[in-house]
């Protein structure tokens, strides 16, 4: 049989502060309600039930047994929903599986090396890592948070930024010593370079010639669908790669992989944001754990490019153009 919903907690909230109160306009005061609300709201009880709860004088009030069994069980029901509520602010502040989304290099080289010291700040959280480059749906993926690297669409998404990360050309100092070094940007067209094969801003690379940037197009040998695929090709000595520079830092200090054109950097930057659903109630998990990357990975973490000190290449290194 249909019946009204009624706040049933509610209700009970009421009945334990008139008993703590010791009258209906005490805890009235403390509701926030009128006398008279609190009096009908007893009244509303007593009906749905059947019987009296509380004894009703001008000068006290006194609980029923029915009454003080009931007010028992207010008690325990109200104790326990707080219960609940508190171990769910709980899981949803420091507690709980917490879903990353981060591309395969960034993520090899700069997140998961922290992972430790977060989880041993935060015990109660449980990490889901993805490692891929495909940019993915936070709400259809169900992740909490993802780190972005390039320019942000507008979206949904709550951004804070950690990084701007340049771009540098190189190759392999074997692949230098077969084919010789590029002296400058047109030399390109005489080498195998490898890029992606996903749809890009650009086509081409960008070079500062003559105080101007222009788009040069290059003749790819391979092209990839991660970063990390091009690195391990440039590394091989496959042929001249161009990648966000906190991907071969290490490389390149390594000697494993050598900077070129460095004279003619046209200075473009990809930002690098992680990325989360904000609004009032972001889980205290996802605040920790964006709060511990801009702390960490923020204010100079990523290197600065080591091409800037690079001397120029002498022109008599550089390979023929193809005519």
């Amino acid at each position: 049989m249909a019946r009204d919903w009624v706040d049933r907690s509610g209700e009970m909230e009421v009945l334990v502060r008139v008993v703590a109160g010791g009258s209906l306009s005490a805890a009235a005061r403390e509701l926030g309600l009128s006398p008279s609300a609190v009096s009908r709201i007893l009244a509303r009880i007593e009906t749905r039930l059947g019987v009296r709860l509380l004894l009703r004088t001008t000068r006290a009030l006194a609980l029923t047994p029915e009454g003080e069994a009931y007010h028992r069980a207010c008690l325990r029901i109200l104790a326990d929903l707080a219960e609940a509520e508190r171990e769910v602010t709980e899981q949803a502040a420091l507690r709980g599986w917490l879903r990353l989304n981060v591309s395969l290099p960034f993520g090899n080289r700069h997140v998961l090396p922290l992972l430790p010291e977060f989880l041993r700040l935060h015990p109660g959280i449980r990490l889901d890592i993805s490692l891929s480059d495909t940019v993915i749906d936070l709400v259809l993926e169900r992740a909490d948070v993802a780190i972005r690297v390039g320019a942000l669409p507008d979206s949904r998404l709550t951004a804070r930024k950690l990084a701007d990360n340049p771009r540098v050309v190189v190759a392999s100092p074997e692949y230098i010593a077969r084919r010789g070094k590029p002296a400058a940007p047109e030399d390109l067209a005489g080498h195998d370079c490898l890029g992606f094969n996903f749809r890009r801003a650009m086509e081409g690379w960008p070079f500062r010639i003559q105080g101007q940037v222009r788009v040069l197009p290059v003749p790819w040998l391979v092209q990839a669908n991660n970063g990390e695929t091009v690195r391990q090709l440039a590394i091989a000595g496959l042929g001249i790669a161009r990648l966000g520079l906190f991907h071969v830092a290490e490389d390149l200090a390594a000697g494993q992989l050598v900077s070129l054109l460095a004279d003619y950097d046209a200075g473009e930057v990809e930002p690098i944001h992680v990325v989360f659903i904000g609004g009032a109630n972001v889980p205290g998990r996802v605040r920790a754990f964006v709060d511990f990357l801009v702390a960490r990975l923020s204010g100079g973490a990523i290197p600065a490019s080591p091409a800037r000190s690079l001397p120029p290449a002498p022109r008599s290194a550089a390979v023929p153009t193809a005519p």
